[in-house]
């Protein structure tokens, strides 16, 4: 009886984790390093740029954020976000379902091609879309003589955008499909299910999260957007600059002020974009852990 209590023991003992060695005076030290290294590349550069916005004061930062020239960018990238985004989202779903769900010839090609952008620089990307739609590209006489524009123009834009964020959903929902599996899938079609009725009402409540979470990166990627956006837009002053280009154009013009002003627009949006990206981190660990 003995025994078989000391073998328990020594079993339960064996399944509990084991814990983090180290000393305290280590463990503090990697911290110290990890929070000195992030505020010294990541927070004392979004402070410095929050500073230089308002330096000269708020009337020269208002003057600045509601310049024409500004508001246009503005429009102009959230459009382009708008548009890049849910084209993405429908690519990474298509692209999930069928990497996650099926076995097929090509598949691991599929993935590898998913991964490009993340290893292609954007400048590449912007130079092939020139190559292909530019006036002496591979498309460009038979567009010119259907007065179609897509360089230096809004399409030529969405294009590039959405070549480089194409990754993010599609990268988000793969592993989490993977891991779901089929079976719930395979349940509601013996029951009857069919097509949209399966994802409607099975695959999407258990993806809607992860999805969320791909999406919220993939706006952030695309309104930060800067090399391959500048290769094709043109930079038409009020008409094909975003808003990382217009901040180019303000700064190599020694308008460091109105820069610092238009460059605190983004920051501020992507601390609304950090914002969701917790919440939604928060609810995926809520329902990971209900599960």
């Amino acid at each position: 009886m003995g025994g078989a209590q000391l073998s328990a023991k020594s079993v339960s003992s064996r399944r509990q984790p084991r814990h983090i060695t180290e000393s305290a005076g280590i463990r503090w030290t990697l911290i110290g390093i990890a929070l000195l290294f992030l505020v010294l590349i990541v927070v004392l550069p979004l402070v410095c740029i929050l500073i230089e916005a308002f330096k000269k004061g708020w009337e020269v930062y208002e003057a600045a954020v509601i310049d024409p020239d500004a508001l246009s960018a503005l429009r102009l990238t959230l459009l382009i976000t708008a548009i890049a985004v849910p084209l993405n989202t429908l690519f990474g779903i298509a692209a999930a379902w069928a990497i996650s769900k099926f076995r097929f010839r090509g598949r691991n090609a599929l993935i590898t091609l998913i991964d490009i952008p993340f290893a292609v620089s954007p400048v590449i990307s912007g130079l092939v879309y020139i190559l292909l739609f530019g006036a002496q590209g591979f498309l460009g006489p038979w567009l010119d003589e259907h007065n179609i524009q897509i360089v230096f123009a809004l399409p030529g834009m969405v294009l590039a955008t959405v070549f480089v964020t194409l990754p993010f959903v599609a990268r988000e929902l793969v592993p989490l499909m993977q891991a779901q599996g089929t079976q719930e899938e395979e349940a509601a079609v013996s029951l009857g299910a069919r097509g949209w009725q399966i994802f409607w009402r099975v695959t999407l409540p258990n993806i809607k999260w992860g999805l969320l979470y791909g999406i919220v990166l993939c706006s952030a990627r695309a309104m930060g957007e800067f090399g391959a956006v500048s290769v094709v837009s043109g930079h038409i002053r009020g008409e094909t600059n975003t808003l990382p280009l217009h901040i180019e154009i303000l700064y190599n013009e020694y308008q460091f002020a109105a820069a610092f002003a238009v460059s605190s627009i983004l920051v501020l949006l992507a601390l609304i974009i950090l914002i969701l990206k917790s919440v939604l981190e928060w609810k995926m660990d809520r329902a990971t852990h209900q599960s």
